[in-house]
């Protein structure tokens, strides 16, 4: 059996209420939230690495907190693709073509544009999970919608607290 096959057996083994069709969209829609995850993980990082403020050691450490909790919610998307029987894509090349949020290749901004550009980044993908929230709710999966909604209000908290510093 081909690989290609076989991801289609996975979806097709799972007997929970919900079409293979609908299974299958919910997949999309999870791997899609998990690129957004994963780009925004790696620009914490980087703004974790080189930031360059007065307020270093604050920033340095809050960035720490952040892009660990960022990280635990990247493991937990990739878990619930697998939850609902579809394969994660899992590569730099996938994460970058799949996602709605921007590196910034090649540039160092100062700690109040890189405070800006994460808020940005979750309200981004704030905005993205309310529309999934509902589109889940629309393929009767209920779960996954809760899911995103958990996934949501863990934006919505660190959207917050960068408001904290840039006010």
């Amino acid at each position: 059996m081909s690989k290609s096959k076989s991801r289609t057996a996975n979806i097709l083994d799972i007997d929970t209420g919900i079409s293979r069709e609908n299974l299958k969209k919910i997949a999309n829609i999870l791997n899609d939230d998990l690129a957004d995850e994963y780009v925004l993980l790696t620009k914490t990082r980087n703004y974790h690495w080189n930031v360059e403020d007065p307020r270093f050691n604050d920033l340095h450490k809050f960035f720490e907190e952040q892009y660990e909790l960022i990280s635990a919610s990247v493991d937990e998307l990739a878990e619930r693709v697998r939850a609902v029987g579809g394969k994660t894509r899992a590569t730099l090349k996938e994460f970058i073509n799949s996602s709605e949020i921007k590196e910034d290749v090649g540039s160092f901004p100062d700690a109040d544009t890189m405070l800006g550009n994460l808020l940005s980044d979750h309200e981004t993908i704030i905005k993205t999970l309310r529309k999934n929230i509902k589109e889940c709710q629309d393929l009767e999966d209920e779960g996954t919608a809760n899911f995103l909604t958990d996934k949501m209000e863990e934006h919505e908290k660190m959207a917050w607290m960068l408001r904290s510093f840039i006010v």
